[in-house]
């Protein structure tokens, strides 16, 4: 098995691409860039040198994932969602040796016209609403919406809302897959059946 790569694509040398990946119109993958199996990378997709995208990404239209960030198994990017890697950028100053790392754990959902501000870990199997603004580190399973992002709820790996407290206890079933999701010293845990 070997990766789709559209003709308008741009793969440069030395860039790592995973088996049945899909690099569609327009993309741009630098040649430091380690992309893993099974990922779709949308039209006007650009992954810099310093990035690595984990197996089973999917990373929309018009998003460009630049140095410092790593994506890990699983991670969806919404259309034209948003990565910054320096946090006070000039064009008058070269910052490159400030870049900050951002890292996006297994599984968690970055909604449409979200922004990730450099510097951040988003946790697995959050989930970040379309056009909020990320600026700080985001639970495990938390559910993040608005500018700056705030925690609303959770959210199971199957990518539904729970109906759980943000903070205390509580204790809920998936209906669609059934795991078991625990709420302890706020923090929420799950428990596969």
């Amino acid at each position: 098995m070997s990766a789709t790569i559209h003709a308008s694509a741009i793969v440069d040398q030395g860039a790592e691409i995973g088996d049945g990946s899909r690099i569609w119109h327009f993309c741009h993958v630098c040649a430091g860039a380690s992309v893993g199996g099974n990922v779709s990378l949308g039209q006007g997709v650009f992954v810099g040198n310093k990035v690595i995208i984990g197996d089973n990404c999917k990373i929309q239209n018009n998003v460009s994932v630049y140095d410092n960030v790593t994506l890990e198994e699983g991670v969806f990017c919404g259309p034209s969602m948003v990565f910054t890697n320096v946090y006070n950028p000039r064009s008058l100053v070269e910052r490159k040796d400030e870049y900050r790392n951002t890292l996006i754990k297994r599984g968690a959902t970055l909604g449409a016209n979200c922004t990730i501000i450099c510097g951040v870990t988003v946790g697995e199997f959050a989930f970040v609403g379309a056009g909020a603004v990320v600026n700080h580190d985001v639970k495990p399973y938390a559910l993040m919406v608005g500018v700056p992002a705030q925690q609303i709820g959770w959210m199971s790996a199957f990518g539904e809302r729970l109906n759980l407290p943000l903070t205390g206890q509580g204790e809920e079933l998936c209906r669609n897959s059934g795991a078991r999701y625990v709420l302890k010293n706020d923090q929420l845990l799950r428990f596969l059946t």
